[in-house]
């Protein structure tokens, strides 16, 4: 509501400012109503570039700022020069001077902003944590999309910053949705599907880019590209994505390695009791579950299919594929059920 008055002043005040110009300088009214709109213009572009510097990082900031300053002073040097060597300084130098100035500025501040990604302003006191805020970036994955565990990941608070959905992902959502395959096709609905859910939460904010690298063919070179370009982080499930990532210096979050990472613990000689599914692969085994899809292999467990028993931890193996545990029956010796060791 604040900032609604004050958008609502500064209309006020620069229409009446421009009124009041256009009375003194030109005594007509004709003459007032044009300067009050060309005030409430500016009033109008000055909210409309605040609003986009809000979300404009702080080093683009600074950087374009020291850009036109310079590209100012540049202007003013030979413009001074110039006007020296001249003997008359009427109207005709006056506008060549405003549109050197204005080329000038408006060239540095464009280069500025362009390499203000250059710019490290991590050692800067102030501006060093306000641009690490900023900079809290992270662009989704369609894979990370489509497995939807990101949306409760959000729920929970523990993603912070901003969550990039680049333009060329949206594409390849919708080219999945519109898949002539029912698989692919509720596969892609559900990953706009998880897009909704996440944009209606108001603990992170969600933020569609248009950037993008028509040079670059595929998608995962193209998230490489954006995450190295705005300084961020990839969320993904792929593991190719994952390694190419990682290879070109750009930081990886990997669900699958985040669901790994927050699975309890078991030690061996652990009581727990789980349900045997099925029969193991080799002779006699028995096969279940935990509620996280956990393989554990149940050594004499076969004979209890279909049934929930007590079975005691033995050893934990933990694969590029996931984690199993070994086990046996509750109060049977386990005999010779640790997995292979490799000689």
């Amino acid at each position: 509501m604040n900032t609604v008055v004050v958008r609502v002043l500064l209309l006020l005040v620069c229409s009446c400012s421009g009124w009041f110009l256009g009375i003194t300088v030109f005594s007509t009214m004709t003459a007032a109503a044009a300067c009050a709109a060309a005030g409430a213009v500016c009033s109008i572009g000055a909210m409309v570039w605040g609003q986009l510097l809000r979300r404009t990082p702080v080093k683009i900031i600074i950087s374009g700022a020291l850009g036109t300053i310079i590209g100012l002073v540049i202007a003013n040097l030979f413009t001074y020069s110039l006007v020296s060597f001249r003997d008359d300084r009427g109207l005709q130098t006056l506008l060549l001077c405003l549109i050197i100035n204005a080329v000038c500025g408006y060239l540095g501040m464009a280069v500025g902003g362009t390499k203000g990604e250059e710019l490290d302003v991590s050692g800067w006191p102030v501006l060093g944590r306000t641009e690490a805020g900023v900079q809290s970036l992270k662009i989704l994955d369609t894979s990370v999309i489509i497995d939807g565990r990101i949306a409760d990941i959000c729920e929970t608070g523990l993603v912070e910053g901003t969550l990039i959905i680049p333009q060329f992902i949206l594409r390849e959502l919708t080219s999945i949705a519109d898949s002539a395959d029912s698989l692919k096709r509720n596969r892609g609905r559900r990953g706009l599907d998880v897009l909704k859910k996440i944009q209606k939460q108001t603990s992170i904010e969600v933020r569609i880019v248009d950037q993008d690298f028509p040079r670059i063919r595929e998608v995962d070179g193209k998230l490489v590209a954006l995450a190295k370009q705005m300084n961020a982080k990839v969320m993904t499930n792929d593991f190719n994505l994952n390694k190419v990532a990682e290879i070109q210096g750009v930081a990886v979050l990997n669900i699958n390695q985040l669901a790994s990472s927050v699975k309890p613990l078991v030690l061996p000689g652990e009581i727990m009791k789980v349900y045997i599914q099925r029969e193991g692969k080799e002779q006699g085994q028995g096969v279940a579950y935990l509620d996280d899809g956990t393989m554990v292999v149940v050594e004499n467990g076969k004979r209890y299919q279909g049934r929930e028993i007590d079975v005691s931890v033995t050893s934990v193996l933990q694969t590029t594929a996931g984690r199993m545990i070994f086990t046996a029956v509750k109060g049977e010796n386990p005999g010779n059920i640790f997995p292979p060791q490799k000689l």
